[in-house]
């Protein structure tokens, strides 16, 4: 029985999930840190920005590294440039 679901997609998936928790998460410790005493809002200010944040740090990263693969699909495999 095949699943619904590639389980690759699904785990990588999660673990951009964790990513983006684990950058709210440094962004809030570090408001904290800033201001003993922030407030509920500033926390909450701060969580949505490390999550945003994270989330985007991610997506950069992937499209570089597509073009990175993109590229290396394009190069000769002898290192030669290519002939216009």
């Amino acid at each position: 029985m095949a699943l619904p679901f590639n389980h690759a997609e699904v785990t990588m998936g999660l673990l951009d999930e964790v990513g983006k928790i684990a950058g709210a998460v440094a962004a809030v410790e570090a408001a904290e840190k800033v201001d003993p005493d922030a407030g509920l809002l500033t926390k909450a200010v701060a969580a949505v920005a490390g999550f945003k944040g994270a989330g985007a740090l991610e997506e950069m990263l992937e499209k570089k590294d597509e073009a990175k693969a993109e590229g290396a699909e394009a190069a000769p495999e002898d290192g030669a440039a290519p002939q216009a």
